[in-house]
């Protein structure tokens, strides 16, 4: 049973796939918290994923789009406003793919054109939900834009190659359109820096369930599910996070500010030391 955080504000949510993605589970606490809100997906993805199940249980319109056409975009918040009747008060950006990483590929073999479309499928695609926004003035005052990230932006994962250089721009996104949007219009733009998640996506990187491991060993409180971030990412469209913007906020259970636990050290010694 919800607490009634968001009573009457509309938004959109993309990026939902299936039951384990973030996404999905914002939309859940989203309409549990009594908002209303549309879906949205690229194509592609929405014939691999089950969003069609998410529309039906949250009596929620899907509007495909891909995210690196300003024509989609642009079509994807008009029809949203009209659809929703006024004006939005969230928006979810969980949008990422790098196809090096699923090919495989090094950072240090890149393919080039690539690594473009793993930089404007996710990130250029914030810039542009957020400067589609604005020309289309779909925010109301104290709007609240999130979208999802990860710590290989400020520190070096290996396994993480070219999405790490591509989180460090969406969060320079969110900062530098944060200011913009805060003075124009009192929108708050913030990223959320998630534990590893058990999605399809976070899946699909190498060597990540032992990763995993590594990073609930290595957080005091344990990794930080799925449930529990959209628990948070629901607290930053509420009105109870009025003034925080141009953030990105660690939701990773401690692991940022962990040097190394105990139980990794552990780990490390020889057996008759332990």
């Amino acid at each position: 049973m919800g607490y009634g955080l968001l009573k009457g504000k509309r938004g959109i949510i993309s990026g939902a796939l299936d039951e384990n993605s973030i996404a999905w589970k914002v939309a859940l606490k989203a309409k549990e918290e009594g908002a209303i809100f549309t879906l949205t997906n690229a194509p592609i993805a929405m014939r691999l994923g089950e969003i069609n199940k998410l529309a039906e249980i949250c009596e929620a319109e899907i509007i495909p789009a891909d995210a690196t056409s300003e024509a989609d975009i642009e079509n994807l918040f008009t029809k949203s406003m009209e659809v929703l009747g006024g004006k939005l008060d969230f928006v979810l950006h969980s949008i990422g793919m790098s196809p090096n990483i699923r090919k495989g590929k090094e950072y240090g073999d890149l393919n080039y054109d690539w690594f473009k479309q793993s930089v404007d499928i996710s990130a250029l695609s914030f810039h542009r939900f957020l400067q589609t926004s604005e020309k289309l003035d779909a925010m109301n005052e104290w709007g609240s834009i999130v979208a999802l990230s990860y710590i290989a932006a400020q520190r070096t994962f290996a396994f993480y190659t070219d999405m790490a250089d591509v989180k460090a721009l969406l969060e320079s996104i969110a900062r530098s359109y944060g200011y913009r949007y805060g003075k124009l219009k009192k929108v708050r733009v913030n990223t959320i820096s998630q534990s590893p998640t058990m999605t399809r996506a976070g899946s699909g990187i190498g060597s990540f369930g032992t990763f995993y491991e590594y990073a609930e060993k290595n957080s005091p409180l344990g990794n930080a599910s799925a449930d529990s971030c959209a628990d948070y990412v629901i607290s930053l469209f509420s009105d109870l996070t009025r003034m925080v913007t141009m953030q990105n906020l660690f939701h990773d259970g401690g692991f940022s500010m962990t040097g190394v636990s105990r139980e990794i050290l552990e780990m490390m010694l020889p057996e008759d030391q332990k």
